[in-house]
């Protein structure tokens, strides 16, 4: 793998419809249709829609406040919506409670990991497969945590791990699940050049398994490394989609980011 700095152009995970490049919703895993929430009057989500296919990495970017973390939430099943729909494979999942999301098949990663602090490595990965997996499968807690290297730290408490392996942790009690949708909410921060493109390539090994991923993320570089398209986000609205080095070149992109930094490189 590349350095998460570097450009790169990812090959279209299958599903992906050719002529407009852009994706169908006809055989979407997720499809975030018109979702809206409100907190009070202000609308942290603005009738988003997007689809996610089997195997792609969808970035969701955008300025602090943009509403990136509120569609995970609502996706996750953390917040309820005021509007729209969520689908699983045609079917509706709004609204719906996390474990029972988890238990179809969303699960999710958090910002700050919420990991079971006094419980060792190996049981918070155990714990998850035990209530979290879905039709009675669940991964194989030895070779997930190998796979994110936390094997040698599997019988410590989670509470002595370090930055990079409370974030490993999070993944694996994700993966444990073994979910069909995978949301990552800034995985990547706080991570050194090493870490990063550790992590990057587990993401993508994940998408090679078929997983659908959308990746909520700060650091563009890693962002354009991993992703296969991303929407841009400003005030709760789809205002981009395409890839990061389209968006670049963009007016409203643009004019979003202008007095906060490059839109193409280091942190957005």
């Amino acid at each position: 793998m590349k350095s998460p700095h570097a450009h790169s152009v990812r090959c279209p995970p299958r599903g992906r419809v050719s002529g407009s490049g852009r994706p169908g919703a006809a055989d979407a895993l997720l499809t975030v249709d018109a979702l809206v929430k409100r907190f009070g009057a202000f609308h942290a989500l603005d009738r988003l829609s997007f689809t996610l296919q089997p195997g792609e990495i969808l970035g969701l970017v955008g300025p602090n406040g943009s509403g990136k973390t509120t569609c995970i939430n609502v996706v996750s099943g953390l917040y309820a919506p005021d509007g729209g729909r969520v689908l699983l494979d045609g079917t509706p999942v709004a609204g719906l409670a996390p474990h029972r999301l988890a238990h179809l098949g969303i699960n999710r990663t958090f910002q700050v990991p919420k990991p079971f602090r006094s419980l060792s490595v190996r049981d918070n990965v155990a714990l998850a497969i035990t209530y979290g997996r879905r039709d009675g499968r669940g991964a194989d807690v030895d070779t997930l945590l190998e796979s994110l290297d936390l094997a040698a730290v599997a019988q410590r408490p989670a509470i002595e791990l370090n930055n990079a392996q409370q974030k490993m942790l999070d993944l694996a009690r994700a993966l444990a699940t073994q979910p069909r949708v995978l949301l990552v909410d800034e995985l990547a921060a706080g991570l050194n050049p090493g870490e990063l493109e550790r992590i990057g390539a587990r993401l993508e090994a994940i998408a090679r398994s078929g997983v659908g991923l959308v990746v909520v993320e700060h650091l563009m570089g890693f962002i354009d490394q991993i992703t296969d398209r991303v929407i841009v986000m400003n005030a709760g609205r789809h205002i981009f989609e395409g890839t990061l080095a389209a968006a670049v070149h963009d007016p409203q992109v643009i004019e979003v980011y202008l007095g906060a930094g490059d839109v193409g490189t280091g942190d957005a």
